[in-house]
């Protein structure tokens, strides 16, 4: 059944210091989106950085994230460091109590955690960092949502203790077979037509195409995009006009599900 309301995130903040990342000012793509998932200094961000992200966030209305990644500055967080569950998830206390307190600052809450990048994708298939990252969650946000792949470890740890989760349809991703996105670090420009049919259709259909040309069924609460993708501001702008044009409504995940 085609769906009313949907959430568009994107990760923000992820410059540092005078280096800048992506095609697109956060401001302008601030304007387009519900939720934002904001670094939080380990793969990118800083603490000026993060206070300037999360007041464009209050003042227009969207959902504030925190993204922690791995310590992993040179290689954007999307190298996968090894470390103990215990020990990658004090990094992640570390980075989200950073975030939350910025969100404080402003009269703010916590909406939701994502991991970032590699720590992403191996806490995916990681069933010990995922019980270690859903028992901090439980302990310190109860009520926060996880943002995280359907079918993957993160959400079935998070449902069976019961926190919050929002699994995330990738529009500027390719999927395999097995519903997971293709992991990529380098980027191209996509044409932003194709990728609001693609996400049109999702929502609609619940369905998309795989690398392989098969169409496979997906479920999802919330459409990411990414920042770092060349052309993102065109391509948000498209899918955004694309998805109010068939009717639906833009809105943070706080404001559109329960769990």
């Amino acid at each position: 059944m085609a769906r009313t309301i949907v959430d568009i995130n994107c990760d923000l903040g992820e410059s540092f210091g005078r280096w800048r990342a992506g095609d697109a000012e956060d401001a302008d793509l601030m304007r387009l989106i519900s939720s934002a998932n904001i670094a939080t200094g380990f793969h990118a961000g800083d603490p000026n950085l993060m206070d300037q992200t999360v007041r464009l966030a209050v003042d227009h209305g969207v959902g504030i994230g925190a993204h922690p990644g791995y310590r992993d500055l040179h290689g954007f967080g999307r190298r996968r460091i090894a470390g103990t569950p215990a020990e990658l998830v004090n990094d992640i206390v570390y980075q989200v109590g950073a975030l939350r307190e910025f969100a404080r600052r402003y009269g703010a809450t916590l909406q939701h955690v994502k991991p970032h990048g590699a720590l992403y994708m191996e806490m995916a298939v990681n069933s010990d960092l995922s019980q270690s990252f859903v028992q901090f969650m439980r302990a310190v946000a109860p009520d926060a949502f996880i943002f995280c792949m359907a079918g993957s470890e993160t959400e079935r740890v998070g449902r069976e203790a019961g926190q919050p989760v929002v699994r995330e349809f990738y529009a500027d991703r390719d999927y395999e077979e097995s519903g997971s996105i293709v992991f990529t670090r380098q980027q191209v420009r996509l044409d932003p037509e194709a990728i609001a049919a693609k996400v049109v259709r999702a929502c609609k259909e619940g369905r998309v195409r795989t690398v392989t040309g098969r169409d496979i069924n997906i479920e999802f609460e919330s459409i990411c995009f990414h920042s770092d993708t060349p052309g993102c501001l065109e391509l948000a702008s498209r899918m955004r006009d694309a998805l109010i044009a068939e009717g639906m409504r833009i809105a943070p995940v706080s404001e559109s599900i329960t769990n």
